[in-house]
């Protein structure tokens, strides 16, 4: 009877504990001060944009990022495991206007993730993607798209001969990361993009704005985002 007992209890730790990390996975934790946190988050996103594409291996994203139409850019996932695994970030998207000849945004998202296994440790990386078809950005543009099975994501090219292959490259999204100081190309199948309204709405001091009336409407703007839009235009223009 005791060790019936001990085994319930003990699966209702374990169930309790998966609950936790998979609403952290997807939930944003309660913010102080969601301008701040906003504004932060843009400085350090225009930070791992120029090392990305500053990195001698990354060729290959400099030759697609000129060809990109919306960049997303996630200056920090956090990723820890026990038993079921888990990463969390949040990040900027920008949209490029092809007509007027400029980027557009940030508008803010997180993105998350759950994976099964037995596994342990934690590790944190830069991510970056590029959205290179008009499908691909439309995707970004909703509540949540779910990459993998709402767009098509591939890993993106790194390394030697990154910058030839881009040619036959055929994924909606291309993914790539920087973590302990490498460059690679990354999969995310399964990894679940969504709007951070509060962050929206605290960067702009407009309520109820969605990422389409930030970029594509452009109904609202930020100056404190200018250095981000013009290393970003930078990048996209770069030789």
């Amino acid at each position: 009877m005791k060790t019936r007992r001990c085994t319930c209890s003990l699966f209702g730790g374990i169930v309790l504990m998966i609950s936790l990390i998979l609403s952290f996975s997807i939930v944003p934790p309660a913010c102080a001060d969601e301008k701040m946190d906003s504004r932060h988050l843009v400085d350090k996103a225009k930070m791992t944009l120029e090392a990305f594409t500053a990195a001698p291996e990354m060729e290959g994203f400099r030759t697609l990022i000129k060809h990109a139409k919306g960049v997303f850019i996630v200056p920090q996932v956090l990723k820890g495991a026990f038993l079921v695994g888990g990463s969390y970030g949040t990040g900027v998207l920008l949209s490029h206007d092809a007509k007027a000849g400029h980027w557009a945004g940030p508008a803010f998202y997180t993105i998350g993730e759950v994976s099964w296994g037995l596994q342990a440790g934690g590790q944190a990386s830069e991510v970056i993607l590029l959205a290179m078809t008009d499908r691909g950005i439309t995707a970004l543009l909703g509540d949540s798209a779910k990459l993998g099975a709402d767009v098509g994501i591939a890993a993106g090219p790194v390394g030697a001969g990154a910058a030839a292959s881009t040619a036959n490259l055929s994924g909606d999204i291309l993914a790539f990361a920087r973590s302990e100081g490498l460059y690679g190309g990354i999969a995310l199948d399964g990894a679940l993009v969504k709007v951070r309204n509060g962050l929206n709405e605290a960067y702009y001091g407009k309520k109820k704005i969605s990422p389409t009336d930030i970029l594509v409407r452009k109904t609202v703007a930020n100056p404190h985002s200018n250095a981000l839009l013009e290393a970003l235009a930078g990048a996209a223009e770069k030789k």
